[in-house]
């Protein structure tokens, strides 16, 4: 099974193991894989074809080299129109919207969209050599791709204020101790955890894990009675799955559920 939307990509490719239900998304631009407007387009078409495809449970963005990306093509941004880039939030913001687990790995620098893009990630893995950065305001703007707005709302106005507007870089074990990054390793185990957290989603049931992921994205800004409220209506309706219904008896029968995603 081919899908057009992963060939010819500027600055990146897909990898699929149908055997893991794994697809890895690879920023692949030496030296420090920087993201083209192109590019953009192209990694939401991307993973909106990932959401599609029934080969694949867990989607990974990571990148080869010792940086994943040092951010945008800079250049670019004045060639592009005004209403291209209104649109730069919505492509980056495509993991988030994606209904499958998205991971990211990151190591060396992770700048820019670089780094907005992990924040539109479920996980964030870092290595110990990882800085995270949003160096806008030294050109004179600001993050455009729904970073100060993602990050506000993990590490609150202050960290935020501290890391936009003084273009500060963190380093990963930072992040992780700011509750940016989920897990932070050494350099070297990067892949082997990325691998680990890939093995441990697939073991969910994939309806449960799509309903988690949209319940908790949902309630982000709702108050505590809607969200509690929310929570209430997507645990019935999960009630009457199956594989609720296969994870009830695997339990009592002491043996792995098999989940199907229905």
């Amino acid at each position: 099974m081919t899908n057009s939307a992963y060939e010819n990509l500027d600055g990146f490719r897909v990898e699929i193991d149908v055997a893991r239900e794994r697809a890895d998304i690879i920023l692949d631009r030496p030296p420090m894989n920087t993201i083209s407007m192109v590019e953009r387009d192209q990694l939401r078409k991307v993973f909106e074809a990932l959401d599609e495809d029934d080969r694949v449970r867990v989607i990974v963005l990571r990148a080869v080299g010792e940086h994943f990306s040092s951010g945008g093509y800079i250049r670019g941004f004045l060639d592009a129109t005004p209403e291209h880039v209104s649109k730069l939030a919505w492509n980056i913001a495509a993991p988030a919207r994606c209904e499958k687990p998205v991971i990211a790995a990151n190591r060396g620098y992770t700048f820019g969209v670089g780094f907005e893009i992990s924040l539109a990630c479920d996980f964030r893995l870092v290595s110990e050599t990882c800085f995270y950065a949003l160096p806008e305001q030294k050109l004179g703007q600001i993050p455009g791709s729904g970073g100060s707005a993602r990050l506000q709302k993990i590490v609150g106005i202050t960290r935020t204020k501290d890391i936009v507007m003084r273009s500060r870089r963190i380093a990963g074990k930072q992040a992780y101790d700011w509750g940016i990054a989920t897990e932070c390793v050494a350099d070297s185990e990067l892949e082997a955890a990325t691998d680990r957290l890939v093995d441990e989603l697939r073991s969910f049931s994939p309806i449960a894990q799509r309903t988690a992921k949209k319940l908790l994205n949902d309630t982000e800004d709702s108050t505590l009675a809607i969200a509690i409220e929310l929570e209430g209506h997507c645990y019935s309706r999960l009630r009457q799955s199956d594989d609720f219904r296969e994870g009830v008896e695997a339990f009592h029968e002491k043996r792995a559920p098999k989940f199907t995603g229905r």
